[in-house]
Order: structure tokens, then sequence, then C-alpha cells
């Protein structure tokens, strides 16, 4: 049996691929509409699992991933924490420019002139805001992740001063648990980067993802329902077309034979020819409307999508961030713990366990920080695919 996290919760061991290879199963079981059997269950779930790893592995390796990481990097090496809070608020979640200057595809500056000149749906450029505001939050997650690594580097200090000194904490001296001691208070009176992404705001940004995602579905619908019955009437019209047609080719037959009835009878073929006209008016009318509400639907489901993806990624993120955050409070309970009783046996104990549970710290620390850089290529290309269906059907 693993120990406990000193944090006061179990780590979060394996790969991301097992934390959505539930939600992939259920899925692909809900789309079989069946029950397979157990040696079936077995098989499709293990392949599953494998693919699932397979494809987050390599999501790691493509160009996009590595381009937004580096640029991440270097504009956190030339940002400073200072200068990170200087940033006003613009929502429950701190905006930082820097970042999205860069990153978000297309530029802000290009989608304003786009949406002037395009004359978009209000749905869609709701879409365009809420995409906005979730690349803003991963700019948030990536420096609060960025500043909980460099607080966690005064535990590494505590844990590489220990490997210099005796094995026996009794045997240190009292500069030497001073040292220790001091540094213990640094680290527990720092505030938890993770603090301002509560739950609550993640519920908030849940809540008004899900509407958005229910509004375009519900247009797309009535977008479909209202093209079927432009269809229909337009078949309709086809149809009695053709009759008219049928009818003027009779009468044409009948008027050669007859030809001093035709002379009497030209003003009402004339009056059928102008009503027939009207007819194929129309319909090219009704193709034309036909069209354009094609286009729309096309927009508003790229749309749609993109929003069901992006609000399963933060879905994944709250939970990761919630399960850090209280990892970081439980870890400066301890120290406080220990600050109170500036006993040398308690020291041992804390110390030892921030040596134990090092690697799941990191390891969690690095796992939200990858998924928020998964998270931009995800609103970036979503992003994408809806200005594509702009572009190739402009409204």
């Amino acid at each position: 049996m693993k120990n406990p996290s000193p944090f006061g919760s179990n780590c979060f061991n394996g790969s991301f691929g097992s934390l959505v290879f539930d939600l992939w199963c259920s899925i692909f079981l809900a789309f079989l509409g069946g029950s397979p059997s157990p040696r079936q269950q077995v098989g499709s779930c293990v392949g599953n699992k494998l693919s699932v790893n397979e494809e987050y592995m390599e999501a790691f390796r493509t160009k996009s991933y590595i381009d937004i990481w580096s640029k991440v990097q270097d504009q956190l090496r030339t940002c400073t924490t200072s200068e990170v809070e200087k940033s006003s608020p613009l929502s429950p979640f701190q905006s930082y420019a820097r970042l999205s200057d860069f990153l978000l595809e297309p530029r802000q500056e290009i989608l304003i002139e786009l949406i002037e000149n395009s004359h978009l749906h209000h749905l869609l450029i709701d879409y365009f805001d809420g995409s906005l505001e979730a690349c803003r939050i991963c700019e948030l997650l990536l420096h609060r992740i960025n500043q909980t690594r460099n607080n966690y580097c005064i535990i590494q200090r505590i844990m590489n001063l220990t490997k210099t000194l005796p094995a026996e904490y009794c045997d240190y001296t009292d500069d030497q648990c001073r040292i220790i001691f001091r540094e213990l208070d640094s680290f527990a009176t720092l505030d938890n980067p993770l603090s301002d992404t509560s739950p609550v705001q993640f519920r908030l940004l849940h809540e008004r993802y899900g509407l958005m995602l229910k509004q375009l579905t519900l247009k797309r619908r009535r977008i479909i329902r209202r093209g079927r019955l432009i269809r229909l009437s337009k078949n309709g019209a086809g149809l009695s077309l053709v009759i008219a047609c049928g009818a003027l080719a009779v009468a044409t037959l009948v008027l050669a034979v007859h030809t001093l009835i035709g002379i009497v009878a030209a003003p009402g073929i004339l009056t059928f020819s102008v009503a027939f006209m009207k007819k194929k008016l129309k319909s090219a009318r009704i193709g034309l409307k036909t069209s354009k509400l094609a286009r729309l639907e096309a927009q508003l489901d790229a749309a749609a999508k993109g929003v069901f993806i992006l609000n399963r990624d933060f879905d994944t993120i709250s939970r990761l961030v919630v399960r850090l955050h209280d990892e970081i409070e439980h870890g400066k309970a301890i120290a406080r713990m220990c600050l109170r009783s500036q006993k040398r046996q308690i020291l041992e104990v804390v110390v030892k366990d921030f040596e134990t549970h090092e690697s799941c710290f990191l390891e969690q620390l690095g796992e939200l920080e990858e998924h928020v850089y998964l998270s931009f290529l995800t609103i970036n290309r979503a992003r994408r695919l809806v200005i594509q269906e702009i572009m190739v059907h402009p409204q």
C-alpha cells in the first residue's frame, strides 16, 4: 500500500489517459447501443485505453504543442512576478494580455475586423468572446503554475540543506534548525497561487459555456427544421412547374393545329407565361435562402463543437486545480504545525514527508500545466474551424 500524501490527499498516478478513459468508454458503449460480453468489454477497454494513451502522448510531440510551449516559456522567463500582478482584472480571473497577444489564433484585432465586415450571427460573436476568456484563464493558470513552482523551491532548498547535514536530526545545531524553521516559515506565509481560481468561478464558467452550447444547439436545430420546410416547399413548387410545363406543351401542340384559335387565346398564353416566370423566380429565391441557412448551420455547428470540447477541457482543469490547491494548503498547514511545535522530531517527520512525496507533487503540477497547454491548442483549433466555415461560407 502506498503512503498517503503528506498534504492530506492521495497522489494521482498514471497518465492523463486514465483520467479520460472512463469517459471515452462510456461514449463508445453508448454508440454501440448494446451490452457486449465481459470478454469483449475487457478487450475493447484495453484497446481503447492504449489508443487514448498513445493519442495523449502524441499530442505532446506535435509542432503546435512545442511551439506554444516554447513561446510561453520564453515569455515567462522575461516576465517578472511583480509585472504580472500589475495586470488589471477583467473578470473573476485576471487577464494577462502578454500571452494572448501572440498565442490566440486568429489574433483578436483580425477577428474584430472580420466581425465588422461579415455581419456574423450574435451567437458566433458570443462564442469568440467565450474562447477569448478561456484563453485568458489559461494565461492566468500558467502564471499561477509558474508561481507555485517558484514557491516550492523553498521546500526543495530545505531538502537539499538536510542532505548536507548529519543524518540524525538530534545532531543538528541550533543555528541549522533556525535556518530550516525560517525557510518553513517563509513557505507557510506565502499565499496559495491557486486561491484565485476557486471552484465557484469554474462552476460559473461551466454554466456560461453550458448555456452557450444550449443556445447554439437550439438555433442550429431550428435552422435545420426551417431548411427542411423550405426544401419541401421547393419540391412542391418544382412539381407544380413540371405539371405547368406539361400543360403548356399540350396547349402549344393544340394551338399549332388550330392557329386561329391560338391567335384568339394569345392573351391567355401570355398571362400563363408570366405566371410561369414568377414561379421560377420564386424557386430561385427559395434556393438562395436554403443556401444561406446551410451556411449558417455549418458555422453554428462548428462553434457548438468548439464550446462542447472547451467545456469538457475546463471541467478536467477545474478538478486538477482543486486537487493541487488542496495539496498546497495541506503542505502549508503541516509547515505551520512544525513551526508551532519547534520540535526536532516533528521537523524530521515533516521534511521526510516532503522528500517522499516531492515527485508526486511535481507530477500533479506538471499534469495541470500540460493540460493547460493542450487547452490552448483546443481553443485555437476550434476557432480556426469556425473561421474556416465563415470564410468558405460567408454571411
